[in-house]
């Protein structure tokens, strides 16, 4: 057997900053681990001299970090990935059209990582399937604990992170945090 390595790799990292993503329950938010992910893959790949590039996605514009090879270059984009603005609000993220848009901006085969929580308007698996057929496509989702199984701690004001709508609910109910796993179970399915 012989084993050819690839080089001249290039990695793409289209990644999913809408206000969902600064969601977090536990120590670190979301964000905070689309970044580890990033820097540890980036880092893995730009150590064999390939080249890693970022589209970065606010719900609202795209900012595009271009491939590129080296420890400079990857310290440049992780400072971008960590100094875009936090938006409060967005409208409804269509993770579809910014798959779309960046499937067309990646010109040569690639390893493309999408990562986002894929919270979004319907229509996203069909870009990503295109994706898929021209690059070796991975797609990572960002998932916290609360998002599944939301504890009895009496009355909370929630706020769609999309939209900014409020909701005043009563997590003692046991029905509601039935129901509330059951609609997580169920999307989760269909993810």
């Amino acid at each position: 057997r012989v084993f050819n390595e690839d080089r001249d790799l290039t990695g793409w990292f289209l990644l999913d900053l809408s206000p969902s993503v600064d969601f977090g329950s536990g120590n670190a938010d979301k964000r905070q681990m689309l970044t580890e992910f990033v820097a540890v893959l980036a880092r893995l790949l730009t150590g064999r001299g390939n080249k890693v590039g970022a589209i970065l996605f606010d719900g609202i514009g795209e900012h595009v970090v271009p491939a590129r090879a080296g420890r400079r270059h990857l310290a440049y984009m992780l400072d971008k990935i960590l100094a875009h603005p936090r938006r409060l609000r967005a409208p409804q993220t269509d993770l579809g059209g910014f798959l779309r848009r960046s499937a067309a901006a990646i010109r040569r085969r690639s390893v493309v990582f999408v990562v986002s929580d894929f919270i979004s308007v319907p229509g996203w698996e069909a870009p990503l399937s295109m994706i898929a057929r021209r690059h070796d496509a991975v797609a990572v989702r960002l998932l916290d604990p609360l998002e599944t199984n939301l504890p009895d701690i009496g009355l909370l004001d929630f706020i769609d992170a999309e939209t900014g709508e409020r909701v005043l609910v009563d997590t003692s109910e046991p029905g509601l945090r039935q129901r509330f796993a059951q609609i997580a179970q169920d999307w989760n399915e269909t993810i």
